[in-house]
C-alpha cells in the first residue's frame, strides 16, 4: 500500500472513530459500521466483557467500546506491569487493565482521534482511576522510548492500519525483553472471493484491512517476534450476516457457503525475546 493509500485509510479511521465518540457523547452507542440505528458492527462487539468487569466503569466507555474480542482477559496482566493499549478508543481497556497491573503499574493508551481521547480522559476521571495516561499518535509511531512496555494489548486496531509491518515494528520495539503481545483481531482463514470479502468488511464495520491468518503470522515473525499464537475465540457465520450481505445485494444462500468459519475474532500472542538482540547496544559493550 503505498503512501497516499495509507493516508486515506488513515483519515477514513479517524473521520469513522472521530464519529463514534461523538455519537456516545450524544447518548448514544459507537458503531464503526455506520449510524446507530443500523449497528453494524453489532455482532462483532456485542457481550465482549462480563457485568462484573464493567459494573465500577462510566457507561460510555462501555458505549464506546468497538472491539471484536476482550484482550484484557486474556492477556494474564500482573501486579505493577507497564501496558499499552494500541488504539485505545473510549478507554475501556486501558481502565480494566489499570485496575489488574494495579497501583504499582501503569496502563497508556495511545488513540490518535481527538474526539476519542477527549471521551477516555473524561471516562478516566469519572472512574478515578490514576494509573493511566492516554497518549495522542499513531500505532505506526508509538510516541515512547524503546524497551518500556511489558505488555501490549489492542483490540480490533491493528487491523485497521495501512501499514501493519510498521505498526509490529513499533510494538517490538517498544516492548521490554521478555515483554509480551496479547491483542485481539479479526482474520480471515483461506481464501474468500474478493467481491464476497468486499462485502463482509462492509458488515464488520471497521475492519476492512483483516489479514490472513497465515499472513498475520508472517508479519509478526518478520518483526522479530517469537511464540506467535493465533486463538480463535469466535467464528462469524453467515447466519449473523444474512442482513448486511443482503444490503449489499448479494445473496445470502450462495454466499453462505464461501464464508463459513472464514471470517473470525482471535487473540493474538507473542513474545520478545528475553535475551538482548545481536544490534542491542548491550551485547557491543
Amino acid at each position: 500500500m503505498n503512501a497516499d493509500t495509507q493516508d486515506a485509510v488513515k483519515n477514513l479511521v479517524k473521520e469513522k472513530y472521530g464519529a463514534a465518540a461523538r455519537r456516545v457523547t450524544q447518548g448514544g452507542t459507537a458503531c464503526c459500521g455506520g449510524g446507530a440505528e443500523l449497528s453494524g458492527c453489532d455482532p462483532i462487539t456485542r457481550d465482549l466483557y462480563h457485568a462484573s468487569q464493567t459494573a465500577a466503569l462510566p457507561a460510555d466507555a462501555v458505549s464506546a467500546s468497538l472491539g471484536c474480542g476482550n484482550p484484557t482477559a486474556l492477556a494474564r496482566l500482573q501486579p505493577g506491569e507497564v501496558i499499552l493499549d494500541l488504539g485505545s478508543g473510549g478507554g475501556i481497556d486501558v481502565l480494566l487493565s489499570a485496575k489488574r497491573v494495579g497501583p504499582s503499574g501503569k496502563a497508556f493508551g495511545l488513540d490518535m482521534t481527538e474526539e476519542m481521547l477527549a471521551l477516555a480522559r473524561d471516562n478516566q476521571k469519572k472512574a478515578g482511576i490514576e494509573n493511566v495516561e492516554f497518549l495522542r499518535g499513531t500505532i505506526e509511531q508509538i510516541p515512547l522510548p524503546n524497551n518500556t512496555v511489558d505488555v501490549i494489548i489492542s483490540n480490533c486496531v491493528i487491523n485497521l492500519s495501512g501499514d501493519k509491518d510498521q505498526v509490529l515494528r513499533e510494538a517490538f520495539r517498544v516492548l521490554k525483553p521478555g515483554g509480551r503481545l496479547a491483542v485481539s483481531d479479526v482474520v480471515v482463514r483461506g481464501k474468500v472471493p474478493a467481491d464476497v470479502r468486499k462485502s463482509m468488511e462492509l458488515w464488520v464495520g471497521c475492519i476492512a484491512g483483516a489479514l490472513e491468518e497465515n499472513e498475520y503470522r508472517q508479519k509478526l515473525s518478520a518483526a522479530g517476534f517469537e511464540s506467535v499464537e493465533v486463538e480463535p475465540t469466535r467464528i462469524y457465520q453467515m447466519e449473523e450476516a444474512r442482513e448486511f450481505l443482503a444490503a449489499a445485494g448479494l445473496d445470502p444462500e450462495a454466499v453462505g457457503p464461501q464464508i463459513k468459519n472464514k471470517f473470525i475474532s482471535a487473540f493474538i500472542r507473542a513474545t520478545k525475546s528475553a535475551a538482548p538482540s545481536c544490534c542491542d547496544p548491550a551485547c557491543c559493550k
